[in-house]
């Protein structure tokens, strides 16, 4: 991908993962971190929702014609944010904390949240 066009994905999907956020907020989750990266991936977003800690992904399609987004999070991509989900964790000394993974999908102005959308993945 052309240094280019990567920033041009990179910028879309920052304001995806926002609009995410307020998304998410309006159902009372609690935004801790955007992008939250390290050496084993990146996280979207982390948020609390009541007693959870969430790790979400966020996926933006503006329509159907490359499948639905929620899709686009494959096993492998499952192994990459659990594995940056586990550094979170013992980087900041979360050990008795209940863990889920969300995933968001948006297509075009659609929303869908799916929550606890797989488990941890080794």
């Amino acid at each position: 991908m052309k240094k280019e066009s990567y920033q041009n994905t990179r910028r879309t999907g920052a304001v995806y993962e926002r609009k995410a956020g307020a998304y998410l907020e309006k159902y009372g989750y609690k935004i801790l971190e955007y992008n939250y990266r390290c050496r084993q991936g990146e996280v979207d977003i982390v948020a609390r929702d009541g007693e959870y800690l969430v790790f979400c992904e966020v996926k933006y399609r503006s329509g159907a014609g490359s499948g639905y987004p929620e899709e686009a999070v494959d096993l492998r991509k499952q192994k990459k944010i659990s594995k940056c989900a586990l550094y979170y964790l013992m980087v900041h000394g979360l050990v008795d904390v209940p863990v889920r993974f969300d995933v968001v999908s948006i297509e075009g102005e659609q929303f869908r949240l799916y929550q606890n959308a797989f488990d941890y993945g080794e």
